[in-house]
């Protein structure tokens, strides 16, 4: 069983930054799968993928609207993830979640127990 704790998310200025963490524990064993990544939800929209980091070597992928603005880490040892949010605009307001991915995050790949309460950001401008 696998569990998944938002944190870090807050109201900020458009043009700032932001550093989200996710904090994953499995009954005390390591993460042992493909990739760990970030989704969100605007309100009322669908949930859609941000971006998905590879446990196995590293390698990111970046939703489009966020390349070079949001930079995804993981820390293994200590089954954390970060996704620092830099130059924010008022449309990457949303509750973030992290979750298990396979490359590209498809939010419809993620079964309904492995979400968390995510974090809500909110850009003002």
């Amino acid at each position: 069983q696998v569990q998944l704790v938002e944190s870090g998310g807050g109201l900020v200025q458009a043009g700032g930054s932001l550093k989200l963490s996710c904090v994953a524990s499995a009954s005390g064993a390591p993460l042992d799968y493909y990739g760990v990544g970030w989704f969100r939800q605007a309100a009322g929209k669908e949930r859609e993928g941000v971006s998905c980091i590879s446990l196995t070597d590293g390698s990111a992928y970046y939703e489009d609207s966020v390349k070079g603005r949001f930079t995804i880490s993981v820390d293994k040892a200590k089954n954390t993830l970060w996704l620092q949010m830099n130059s924010v605009q008022p449309e990457d307001t949303a509750v973030y979640y992290c979750s298990l991915c396979d490359g590209v995050p498809d939010p419809k790949r993620v079964a309904p127990e492995l979400w968390g309460p995510g974090t809500q950001v909110t850009v003002s401008t």
